[in-house]
């Protein structure tokens, strides 16, 4: 219509608006502050060396520039930062500071093929990275906790249950080696995550790269990542390096939650296998007798903490569009990183508590003798020396602990009689075990040392495996140690040339 104006030639508002300012823009202000300055930092001081190599920028330009973001650096302390509005976020408060040391033009020519999409996505990387080293030397201290632990503790019945009811004895430390299995499994996951991660977007620029002769390996190189990312557009709109990294955490504790579970149960009162150090009881305002083990606890909800965040994570990226969304980045990453925080703590919490609890043989001598859980090698023993078919020696000895417990007695030292008995009925003639071989057979020591195959209690599959789960915890350790090393090169390298740089007038 004639004369009307539009919207936008009416809008007379000016950036950030002040309910903006402080609901998002405030607060990734302050996330950036907390998590990404010293990345921000190696990505200006890699692109700034990467842009003079190329010749896309003048060395005395790029050194100009290196001796101001050097000036940055040293002269603003972020910790004493307030948000004002002044600036969007951290990005443009070093551009402006570096345009008002070295002028607008030369200040503005940093960001020559570059955007603030390849920028986050590497800086999240980097976060990710750190904390994905941080998470693994930490689970690898517990998995060498659990390794000690159950090679300690290898010869050690304690009652092993299934459905909630006692099933059959075991050792603590075959307990614990199937933890420590699901942790390798878990730790393999962490590792296919972090290599997922450690592929650098830098280069990609908005979506397509950049029609400036930028070398992506180059800045990949500088920045310790093992090689640049290399479809540009996934650059900046793929976050399995996130899912796979959250997906990964939250197994990690999934399956952890469920034997602090067991921990739980088995330090209560009515079972009492497990015995948790003073060290790590606290005791009741009121009731002077409990002994409470709060850090099973503890882990119980941390555990649950970190399964919460981080499949909020993948929530959040569930159904976003497949390009760069704010969906996927600031705050979002800082909900992760509590994940990581929360973590830690529960990865170091569990570690200690596994190098010192202990099993209390005379609860575990009491819990046995009421539950008969030794009958499964009385049947198969029927089926080795009787040469009955499993299925009659079963009944048999079905039989007997049914009798046993309803006297009220101990399978070991009154189970013979009615086990002879049930034998006799069955099979019509009398049993060639004696008392003395029948006690052997239920004891809980013979069932161990029976059970010798692969996977197994006994000590040879015992010890065969535990010399692989040291193995293992070499071959991470040794992993990680080769990470480190590469990042500490890269980090010199690109110091040195920065540094190199800044010498350029």
């Amino acid at each position: 219509m004639s004369g009307t104006s539009t919207p936008q030639a009416r809008d007379e508002s000016v950036f950030p608006d002040p309910v903006y300012a402080r609901t998002v823009l405030a607060p990734l202000f302050e996330a950036a502050k907390t998590s990404h300055v010293e990345g921000f930092r190696a990505i200006d001081a890699a692109h700034c060396v990467m842009l003079a190599e190329t010749g896309i920028l003048a060395r005395e330009e790029a050194g100009a520039i290196a001796r101001a973001l050097d000036a940055i650096a040293r002269e603003i302390d972020p910790a004493g930062l307030v948000y004002t509005g002044e600036v969007e976020d951290w990005f443009f408060l070093v551009e402006r500071e570096l345009k008002a040391r070295v002028g607008a033009d030369l200040g503005g020519r940093l960001h020559t093929a570059r955007s603030r999409n390849d920028i986050d996505h590497t800086l999240f990387k980097l976060a990710l990275k750190a904390r994905l080293d941080a998470i693994l030397d930490r689970a690898r201290g517990l998995l060498d906790a659990l390794v000690e632990t159950a090679d300690r503790e290898r010869a050690t019945i304690v009652v092993a249950y299934t459905h909630g009811q006692p099933a059959q004895p075991t050792t603590f430390g075959h307990y614990l080696a199937a933890m420590i299995e699901v942790l390798l499994r878990d730790l393999a996951r962490l590792e296919e995550a972090r290599g997922i991660v450690d592929l650098c977007p830098m280069g990609a620029a908005a979506i397509t790269t950049s029609g400036f002769p930028i070398d992506r390996g180059r800045m990949a190189r500088l920045l310790g990542f093992a090689a640049p990312l290399r479809n540009s557009y996934s650059c900046i709109a793929a976050v399995d390096y996130q899912t796979a990294t959250f997906s990964a955490l939250e197994l990690l504790f999934l399956h952890l939650g469920r034997p602090i579970q067991d921990f739980q149960v088995w330090s209560s009162f009515e079972v009492g296998q497990l015995y948790v150090p003073n060290a790590l009881v606290q005791i009741s305002s009121i009731m002077p007798q409990k002994r409470n083990p709060v850090p099973i606890e503890h882990l119980r909800h941390l555990a649950s903490q970190v399964v919460g965040r981080a499949r909020a994570m993948r929530d959040v990226m569930h159904n976003t569009p497949f390009t760069d969304m704010n969906d996927s980045e600031g705050e979002t990453q800082e909900m992760g990183y509590q994940a990581f925080a929360v973590a830690e703590r529960a990865l170091d919490l569990l570690a200690a508590l596994v190098a010192q609890v202990n099993i209390d043989p005379a609860r575990v001598a009491t819990n046995i003798a009421r539950s008969c859980i030794t009958i499964t090698e009385l049947a198969d023993t029927l089926v080795r020396r009787e040469g009955l078919s499993f299925r009659e020696a079963h009944e048999i000895a079905a039989q007997t602990a049914k009798a046993v417990v309803a006297a009220g007695g101990d399978l070991g030292a009154n189970g013979y009689a009615p086990f002879s008995e049930a034998f006799r009925h069955a099979t019509g003639r009398e049993t060639a075990l004696d008392g003395a071989a029948f006690a052997e057979v239920v004891s809980p020591e013979h069932f161990v040392a029976v059970r010798d195959r692969f996977g197994g209690p006994a000590p040879a599959p015992m010890q065969e495996a535990l010399s692989a789960y040291r193995a293992a915890s070499d071959g991470l350790a040794a992993r990680a140690s080769a990470r480190a090393a590469r990042e500490r090169e890269a980090a010199a390298e690109r110091t040195q040339a920065f540094a190199a740089l800044m010498e350029v007038r």
